[in-house]
């Protein structure tokens, strides 16, 4: 089985919106057999817990991620562009 991805989702304020947005991710790679973690914090917490993820998923701005990639993204909240932006995830978690 594939090692499990590691995905660090952010909004605003860390409650509701990345709940959402991570379940999704979580669910829609399932679907693709694509194991990976989620954790979720505010956009002003990125920069202290993005060590150690493959992926950052947003859904407002953020900074301070170092080399690990950025998926800005609100698709996963209005249902529109999901499917491509799934896709970028894919593409950013091969191996």
């Amino acid at each position: 089985m594939a090692q499990k991805k590691r995905i660090l989702v952010a909004c605003g304020t860390a409650i509701a919106t990345s709940t959402v947005v991570a379940r999704k991710i979580e669910e829609e790679l399932g679907k693709r057999n694509i194991p990976v973690e989620t954790t979720q914090c505010k956009a002003a917490e990125v920069p202290s817990k993005v060590e150690g993820h493959d992926l950052v998923v947003t859904t407002t701005f953020v900074s301070g991620t170092g080399d690990v990639p950025v998926i800005h993204s609100v698709s996963f909240l209005t249902g529109v562009g999901i499917e491509k932006d799934i896709e970028k995830i894919v593409e950013y978690l091969k191996d």
